[in-house]
């Protein structure tokens, strides 16, 4: 039996999720296909894929000890899980959409178009508890509806006492409800273009997630589990920097060796060696990606042979602190 029990999300941001436990722990995910138990090369952790959906509640209740799932789904359930890190893939944007020809431009003014013409105003989403909370943020809907929560529909239930605002469970599809079913969605988009391919336009902006890894507290206090869950962080965590970086191998005279380490930057500092042409050197060193355009034109003038990889895996060998907070710190 394996130490840690790792649940990962099954759907959009499943391949997501192999690639970069792929890297983090330089190995096949074994299994991968129609089961929903995968192995990695660590016999100290067991790994099952679920919805996403689930992850936050199954990882609280202590079913398992970490997962991974994005923030979406974590203010949505209302989780009490701790956030280790955020492994910045899966970005996606909560929004709220509305047929094109509709004449709003915010979700105020839709509220208070319908509440005034005493129209029900119906919206689609998988988000029931993160939509009405949003609506009842608005302050058209404080106006018109103070005290009343939105009727929540769903097919085994009716919750909510407001029959002008009613929010229905989708349970998928949810772009292709507007005009006919519902007047709004409540969903999330990664460039909005299904969105527009569905004569639907953005009139608000939620919230921005991501996948995040995440973990059950009591876990945290097991001293043999915590040191686990440690050795995952910094495992993940070095691919997420890695993403971010190139590793640059560059060969310069020794009259310039020194211009070249000056406006080279450097995880602590560039590695210098003596190449076996007299008066040459060997400059390697990590830099970070969006620093690469803006060096270009210096190196070609002062340095030869300019090699560049992408580095798979950058690991920290700082002390990680697991603090009171949903974060965690280096030192």
């Amino acid at each position: 039996m394996g130490i840690i029990k790792f649940v990962v999300p099954k759907g959009s941001i499943e391949e997501a999720t192999f690639q970069i436990i792929e890297r983090a722990w330089q190995c096949n995910v074994s299994g991968r296909g129609r089961i929903y138990r995968v192995k990695i090369a660590d016999p100290e952790i067991e790994v099952k894929i679920l919805r996403p959906q689930e992850i936050p509640t199954y990882v609280q209740e202590g079913f398992h000890d970490v997962g991974i799932t994005g923030k979406d789904w974590i203010k949505e359930t209302d989780a009490d899980v701790k956030v280790l890190l955020d492994l910045e893939y899966g970005k996606v944007k909560q929004v709220i959409a509305i047929p094109e020809f509709f004449k709003f431009n915010s979700l105020d003014e839709l509220i208070s178009d319908f509440a005034q013409n005493k129209k029900t105003l119906r919206f689609s989403t998988e988000y029931l508890k993160s939509a009405s909370q949003y609506i009842k943020s608005k302050e058209s809907y404080k106006k018109y509806f103070e005290g009343l929560e939105p009727t929540i529909v769903t097919p085994w239930s009716r919750t909510g006492d407001n029959k002008l605002v009613e929010i229905f469970l989708s349970f998928g599809a949810t772009e292709a409800k507007p005009p006919e079913d519902v007047d709004a969605v409540f969903d999330i988009t990664e460039t909005g273009t299904t969105l527009v391919q569905n004569n639907l336009k953005i009139i608000d902006q939620v919230m921005e997630s991501t996948a995040v890894l995440i973990a059950n507290k009591e876990a945290l206090k097991d001293p043999v589990k915590r040191e686990k869950i440690i050795d995952m962080i910094v495992l993940l965590k070095g691919v997420v920097e890695a993403r971010k970086k190139l590793h640059i191998f560059v060969n310069v005279e020794k009259n310039n060796l020194k211009a070249l380490l000056n406006i080279l930057p450097s995880l602590k500092g560039p590695t210098v060696s003596n190449l076996s042409t007299e008066g040459w050197f060997g400059v390697n060193t990590i830099i970070d990606k969006n620093e690469f355009i803006r060096l270009i034109p210096t190196i070609r003038k002062i340095a030869q042979g300019l090699v560049i990889l992408e580095p798979s895996q950058i690991l920290s060998m700082d002390k990680i602190i697991l603090d009171d907070k949903d974060e965690v710190r280096i030192d």
